[in-house]
């Protein structure tokens, strides 16, 4: 019994695809042209408005959601 039940196994380990690593593309060198005040302040701007102004609009709306029709 031991002698299949190793057989089973041996076969599961063969049929098993190989490990694969992985390696993320970090790098760690300085950026290449620095990054000034005006484009951060213009980013994050936009990154502000991209996420609070929906959720803006619905707390500002929020007693006409609260209606049924």
């Amino acid at each position: 019994m031991s002698g299949v039940l190793r057989g089973v196994l041996a076969a599961r380990s063969l049929l098993r695809a190989p490990a694969m690593s992985q390696r993320a593309g970090l790098t760690t060198k300085p950026a290449k042209e620095p990054v000034g005040a005006a484009e951060t302040a213009i980013s994050m701007t936009v990154f502000m408005i991209a996420i609070l102004g929906p959720s803006g609009w619905v707390l500002a709306n929020l007693e006409s959601y609260k209606e049924r029709k």
